[in-house]
């Protein structure tokens, strides 16, 4: 029998940073994010990305379609939240910025010394061939990622 002392250190994560875009598989990633927050008295930084699509620049009021598509996803987000927290305390801040997702969340993860990355896994078949937030995430290797399918 191998005999423990004293350990410095916690069990599970602390801070956890989770990508929610207001997709199936990202709403299923941060019910994840908040219950693992929740049962490890852990700090959760949701994080909603607004990614504006270059094309929609073409095209008149394009741009501006998609940020106030974006600002109603993230209401709807902040919403979900505030009702969450109504059930069960869980400290947590929102946090939505426009740019890259893979950019942002990575930036967040080490500003905030994350302990885990959590994101939903992508349904867009190109990301299978270039890559998604997930995988790219993943391969940085700075924090673990929990892919949420």
């Amino acid at each position: 029998m191998i005999a423990l002392g004293f350990e410095y250190g916690v069990d599970g994560p602390k801070v956890i940073v989770a990508g929610v875009d207001g997709s199936e598989t990202s709403l299923r990633a941060g019910a994840y994010a908040w219950g693992l927050a929740r049962r490890n008295g852990a700090r959760l930084i949701a994080v909603h990305v607004a990614s504006v699509s270059s094309l929609s620049a073409l095209t008149p009021g394009g741009a501006a379609a998609m940020r106030d598509s974006a600002d109603d996803v993230a209401a709807d987000l902040r919403r979900n939240l505030e009702e969450a927290a109504g059930r069960a305390e869980v400290r947590y801040e929102f946090v939505t910025e426009p740019g890259d997702p893979y950019t942002v969340l990575a930036r967040v993860a080490d500003e905030s010394r994350a302990d885990v990355v959590v994101v939903g896994a992508s349904a867009q078949a190109g990301h299978r061939l270039i890559g998604s937030v997930a995988v790219r995430l993943v391969r940085t290797g700075r924090w673990p990622v929990t892919v949420v399918p």
